[in-house]
């Protein structure tokens, strides 16, 4: 089943309806007929580059390597250790949409030409969403929390994002992450993950191990709402004058933090943190801050584990209100693959391995949902607002 349109980067889509071979352009000729003396070498042409276009698929699909890491090998992990439920995520399973608007201060245009960032309001159509392919796990406050934002900008551009709590991200690369899903696979006959295996994995991947110490340096808050979510990878801002500039970006929450209660549990109440987050939305609306970390000559743009030095440079590019919640069932998000390359013009990537490798699994868990049976949320927000 092809991906709803709203799934499509307008750029993507209007560089892919000109096919190899399809000489017309933009002068809207046609190709002269092909004679006895050039027909053979224009056939041959024709047919290298299918056969180009064909090792390529081949080669992403590790048909070359089947012991290469793919993004269907990658999927195939989160189903090995999480199980499969029909028409959900393959990773941040259980989760609740939500929707409101992003108005922008104007500050960002010094760093960026991307229209988001100028005066004004856009909207927003986002999801919340616990860590984890089982979308009725019971909430638990030490889970990753994450937040996907589409942002829909004038003349079909988009701008998608998918963030988390945690400052850094615990792995480098994609084969760390890929080792440390299979490290964590739950023993059948303890219901743990071993910890003899997780041991072998931080000796193998240092990185890891600090960057999971940063992480458990920093206190979880109550809930959705007084979190803050990181976009974790750097990006390359563009400029008016085509001056770049690494950037990464969190939402900072207006709503006070507060730390999660020792040993808080979803006792009596399974969806505790989505119900909470339903009700306040209810009660008022949600508001975060976009802060654009500008960095410096030298700051890692490629290794998600490493944080910036203290003191970077800060821009408040405007505020984030969420207003509005609806069920996975009803709402547009359920259907949006919160691919983190569809970049407005002035936003690109940078030389993350992460973000390649984040854009192909999210395609393949989206494929695989896409075509499944959609069972039943477990969240429901028309029980919190009796």
């Amino acid at each position: 089943m092809p991906p709803p349109a709203g799934d499509r980067d307008p750029k993507t889509t209007s560089e892919c309806e000109q096919l190899p071979g399809d000489s017309t352009g933009s002068t809207g000729k046609l190709p002269a007929p092909l004679t006895g003396g050039d027909a053979l070498p224009r056939l041959a042409g024709v047919g290298v580059i299918l056969l180009g276009v064909v090792a390529a698929f081949l080669y992403l699909g590790g048909w070359f390597s089947p012991h290469k890491l793919t993004p269907g090998r990658f999927v195939d992990g989160f189903q090995q250790v999480d199980g499969t439920y029909s028409g959900f995520r393959r990773n941040h399973a259980k989760g609740l949409p939500v929707s409101g608007y992003f108005d922008s201060n104007g500050n960002g245009l010094r760093l960026s030409k991307a229209v988001v960032f100028r005066s004004g309001r856009v909207p927003v159509i986002g999801r919340f969403s616990l860590g984890g392919g089982d979308p009725y796990q019971s909430d638990d406050p030490t889970t990753v929390r994450g937040l996907g934002l589409q942002f829909s900008l004038p003349d079909g551009e988009q701008w998608r994002t998918a963030m988390i709590n945690l400052p850094v991200f615990p792995f480098k690369d994609p084969q760390a992450f890929y080792d440390n899903l299979i490290a964590s696979q739950p023993d059948p006959t303890t219901h743990q993950p071993n910890p003899a295996k997780i041991a072998a994995f931080f000796a193998s991947n240092p990185e890891s191990a600090r960057a999971i110490a940063i992480i458990k340096s920093h206190a979880p808050s109550s809930g959705f709402d007084n979190s803050t979510f990181y976009g974790l990878n750097a990006f390359r801002f563009v400029d008016a004058g085509g001056a770049s500039v690494p950037v990464r970006w969190s939402f900072v929450p207006a709503q006070p933090f507060a730390a999660a209660g020792a040993g808080e549990s979803a006792a009596g109440d399974k969806n505790f943190l989505f119900d909470a987050l339903i009700a306040n939305i209810l009660q008022h609306p949600l508001q975060w801050h976009l802060i654009l970390t500008v960095g410096q000559p030298g700051d890692p743009t490629n290794d998600a584990t490493i944080p910036w030095p203290e003191g970077r440079e800060q821009v408040d590019a405007g505020t984030l209100t969420l207003d509005s919640v609806e069920s996975e069932e009803t709402s547009p998000a359920r259907d949006i693959n919160f691919d983190p390359l569809v970049l407005p013009v002035g936003i690109e990537p940078s030389d993350d391995p992460l973000l390649s490798a984040r854009s192909a699994i999210y395609s393949q868990s989206f494929t695989r949902r896409a075509g499944e049976k959609k069972e039943p949320s477990a969240i429901t927000p028309a029980e919190v607002r009796k």
